[in-house]
């Protein structure tokens, strides 16, 4: 139970249902619900998504569901009788949507948003590969704008990445006060990790929907995989993935060891039966899930430098961050055949889940800063002065707008 509160009570807007097994943001929202929960607080997650068969069962949690309709009053009503005293926006696009409702409904909750990463960030990077450019960061691209304006309205932001932070502190000028760095809440590791006699093969996974991941298997097929098998001709390639829509499955080539699985249950289980996982993403932020699943199971990776951002290694990374073609297929290759190298990058990894991703202390961490937010939260807001500036009645037009569908709709 909480030290600070006696019967605290936090709302989650989810932009969808919790799916630990479907991605690293499905896994890292429902950690964080449950570091409220263990600390005995009273949580709901609200949604206005469509169901999903790979959800969560959060009523087994302790967790109360909430069904919400977008654009409608009836959700201010629904907060009311919840009367929280934290509110999480997960995304901006939720952010923007309802921010404004609690802000009127609940002004005395603290509102809190979950970046995932910075989505304007992924999305400059995902254009820049689009036009073959250098990456940089655009002030009048309308993405930036929305973002950085959803995380100076909130009070708190939580920040995985510790390139993200200093992004907005340093370039966007976001006040520290507003932000907690809060690396991903990733679940336990298994308590098993299979030696290298007991594993063979690479594999790959990512949820489809994530355009980072798509883009990633085409690179494997059409680059990455045809060095590696020039090189080495029995490889075998096992591709594993949420949603994987008709143009992920046409890629299934046994022929070329190519094999394009869908969707698993257990993915630590299906990451730990292979020597080396291969991530050749190009663009994204954050900090990539995959790769801190294939640290916790032990298994090397061959990656990218973007991939690899927010992550310290300053033992080398457990595997190889490469630039070209040709050096992944070689140190591919030789991860995949000589146990001596796979060893020496297996035990890198642990080191960075030790150093980096403690679970337990960083839900602690983000419980506390939510209690003394919650108490201190008159002081905290009269510091922000952008945050005032921001709330002013000629700059909310999503609250404008979403008013204006709800009154559309109400004539229809």
């Amino acid at each position: 139970m909480s030290a600070v509160l006696s019967h605290p009570n936090i709302v989650v807007i989810g932009y969808v249902w919790p799916e630990p097994a479907s991605s690293a943001a499905g896994e890292n929202m429902f950690n964080l619900l449950m570091a409220f929960v263990e600390h005995g607080w009273q949580v709901t997650f609200m949604t206005a998504a469509s169901d999903s068969s790979h959800k969560a069962d959060l009523a087994a949690a302790g967790i109360r569901s909430v069904p919400i309709a977008l654009n409608c009053s009836s959700f201010d009503t629904q907060l009311s009788a919840l009367a929280p005293d934290a509110v999480v926006f997960d995304r901006f696009m939720i952010e923007e949507q309802f921010s404004w409702r609690v802000k009127q409904a609940c002004p005395q909750a603290v509102r809190i948003l979950n970046t995932e990463d910075l989505h304007s960030l992924r999305h400059t990077r995902q254009q820049a590969v689009k036009k073959q450019q250098e990456p940089h960061v655009e002030f009048s691209e309308p993405m930036v704008q929305r973002e950085i304006a959803a995380i100076l309205r909130c009070d708190l932001s939580l920040i995985i990445s510790a390139a993200e932070y200093r992004l907005l502190t340093e370039t966007f000028a976001v006040p520290p006060a507003q932000l907690l760095s809060l690396p991903l809440l990733i679940s336990a590791a298994p308590t098993h990790i299979p030696p290298f006699s007991a594993r063979q093969g690479f594999m790959f996974i990512g949820n489809f929907r994530h355009a980072p991941n798509w883009d990633a298997v085409l690179q494997l097929k059409e680059q990455w995989w045809p060095a590696i098998r020039q090189r080495f001709g029995q490889a075998q390639l096992a591709v594993y993935g949420a949603y994987p829509a008709k143009k992920v499955t046409n890629l299934h080539n046994p022929a070329q060891g190519f094999h394009v699985h869908g969707w698993v249950k257990d993915a630590r289980a299906a990451i730990s039966a292979h020597r080396v996982m291969l991530a050749p993403l190009r663009f994204g932020a954050g900090i990539k899930g995959k790769l801190i699943g294939a640290m916790q199971c032990g298994t090397p990776s061959i990656t990218t430098t973007v991939a690899t951002e927010g992550i310290r290694y300053p033992a080398g990374w457990p595997g190889a961050v490469v630039d070209t073609v040709d050096d992944m297929a070689r140190q591919a290759v030789e991860l995949h055949n000589q146990q001596t190298s796979w060893n020496n990058a297996a035990a890198r990894a642990a080191l960075i889940i030790d150093e980096q991703f403690a679970t337990r202390a960083n839900q602690q961490r983000l419980v506390n800063t939510t209690e003394s937010l919650i108490t201190n939260l008159t002081q905290h807001r009269q510091g922000l002065f952008l945050q005032q500036l921001l709330w002013h009645e000629t700059l909310r037009s999503t609250q404008y707008m979403s008013q204006w569908i709800e009154a559309k709709n109400a004539t229809n």
